[in-house]
């Protein structure tokens, strides 16, 4: 089982953005310190909810600040990015790195953020296959040219390529995994043979659903029975360590609910379309039910009990929902020190 922290860069209220910053940046040093595997970084615009808008930038950061540590954006948000330049900037990560870098990517949301970087909203509502494609054929193949719609472009060579990153040895590239939030975006994955990430709001059940209808899309689409068995897909919730039953819950329902509401009160759609956003103390409990929170052996047996239930052994848990940095190291440290060595 691999376990990494889930890192927002969440301004709580009465924070600033530095201070958040500095909480996300910490807090995935302390990850390797820990012994985590892996840390995932979201990446968000114009909102508190999170306060990072270049996924990829903040793990450049970390891949020079780790020496163990795998991290990953999740996600880089590909609709309001040009693949080829997130292309770019993954196989160079990869590269410099030594393979430890891995690309999240998705779909967002239909907001403001599509009007600022001049996506429109065609390339969140249409156009998310194709940029995909193309982002793959960036990472897989030594010459690209584009005749889509949005992009176009003359046959040009892939520098640096992916593939011969380490020593020269056989490479496939970075990794690529999927936000998957849907029945449409779980057949994207898998027809592409891609990993899923599964969000933070699915329970067991509907994550076990949506990894056997990635299955059955892989196989419709040809894949082998060894690739699909394998998928490395990746479980995001929540995780918070208390030495009482109720302390830690009690911990998340005092600091979420607040973040939650000025976060995401704060996104605007492009078009002023409504979306009815989530109840932030219904929100919270619900989290709290569905993932890790609790005592160490709690959370132990929460996270063996979703691997079983969902075939999932990678986890991305988000660590800095009591928003106090000296609270969201020591939840760090205790998810390595108390936690880990129960899951073997």
């Amino acid at each position: 089982m691999r376990v990494g922290s889930f890192v927002l860069a969440a301004q709580f209220p009465g924070q600033g953005q530095g201070e958040a910053l500095h909480r996300a940046v910490r807090s995935a040093e302390v990850a390797e310190e820990a012994g985590l595997d892996s840390v995932w970084l979201a990446e968000h615009h114009f909102v508190p909810y999170g306060t990072c808008p270049s996924a990829v930038t903040l793990a450049a950061l970390l891949l020079g600040r780790t020496r163990r540590l795998r991290v990953g954006t999740a996600v880089s948000v590909l609709p309001t990015a040009h693949p080829v330049a997130l292309g770019e900037q993954a196989a160079l990560l990869h590269i410099t790195s030594g393979g430890r870098f891995s690309l999240g990517v998705g779909r967002g949301g239909p907001w403001v953020d599509l009007e600022v970087f001049g996506a429109g909203l065609e390339a969140y509502e249409k156009g998310f296959p194709d940029s995909l494609d193309l982002l793959l054929r960036w990472l897989t193949e030594p010459r690209v040219e584009s005749s889509g719609e949005r992009f176009a472009f003359r046959e040009v060579a892939v520098v640096p390529r992916p593939q011969e990153a380490l020593s020269g040895q056989d490479d496939s590239g970075p990794e690529v995994i999927l936000a998957c939030t849907s029945p449409t975006s779980v057949r994207l994955a898998a027809q592409r043979g891609l990993p899923m990430l599964l969000g933070m709001h699915a329970g067991d059940d509907e994550k076990a659903e949506m990894v056997a209808l990635w299955q059955r899309h892989a196989r419709a689409a040809g894949h082998t029975p060894e690739v699909i068995a394998t998928a490395p897909h990746v479980s995001a919730g929540v995780v918070q360590i208390g030495d009482r039953p109720l302390e830690a819950a009690e911990t998340l329902q005092k600091a979420m609910p607040g973040w939650l509401k000025q976060g995401l009160d704060a996104h605007v759609t492009v078009d002023g379309r409504r979306r009815a956003m989530r109840d932030p103390l219904a929100y919270t409990e619900l989290l709290c039910g569905l993932h890790p929170v609790g005592t160490p052996q709690v959370c132990a047996d929460r996270l063996a009990a979703t691997a079983e239930r969902t075939g999932i052994t990678r986890f991305a848990l988000l660590v800095e929902g009591s928003g106090d940095l000296a609270a969201t190291e020591e939840n760090v440290r205790r998810l390595g020190a108390e936690v880990l060595p129960q899951l073997g």
